[in-house]
């Protein structure tokens, strides 16, 4: 499987490399609950920056997430979405447009989990549209950093996720 990397206004040199261990972190979910990173391991994981909550284009690429969630839990795979957005808001989201998965709240210190990832635009206080698929061992195994308003392709997480196996 090759790593796609997509040019953004991103510094690409701070994306942490395909066959790292991912960098940990600890963020709230959209109910409060804390979600450590390491505490996923024995599964993939699907990491999903996206700029803001009840966005037009973060809501089509979180929805057809949530539309083919099977996809992702076939492959041993937990989703998890974060942007720089509050737990609040993030808990609306999450309801009304019915999202099974954790949403993280990368909000204060603002967006230090996406500067982490390499992904964190200071120019507009957002997160870029990065996607990290991590192994079960913790290790990074696809990355792609879509440009501002490009959405991710569905067929690229089947793809980099059948390369990994499932359980």
């Amino acid at each position: 499987m090759t790593p796609q990397h997509v040019q953004t206004a991103v510094e690409a040199t701070h994306v942490p490399a395909v066959g790292r261990i991912a960098p940990d972190f600890e963020l709230t979910n959209q109910y409060g609950e804390p979600v450590r990173l390491s505490a996923l391991r024995g599964r993939n994981v699907v990491v999903v920056f996206y700029p803001f909550a009840f966005s037009g284009i973060c809501t089509g690429e979180l929805c057809e997430i949530r539309d083919n969630l099977s996809l992702f839990e076939d492959s041993n795979a937990t989703v998890v979405g974060i942007s720089v957005d509050s737990k609040f808001t993030l808990r609306a989201y999450a309801e009304k447009e019915g999202y099974a998965f954790d949403l993280l709240a990368d909000f204060w210190p603002h967006g230090a989990v996406a500067e982490q990832y390499g992904v964190f635009d200071r120019g507009s206080g957002m997160a870029q549209r990065g996607t990290f698929i991590i192994d079960a061992d913790g290790i990074i195994r696809h990355v792609v950093v879509n440009p501002r308003g490009q959405a991710r392709d569905l067929a690229e997480y089947r793809t980099a996720l059948a390369g990994l196996g499932g359980s």
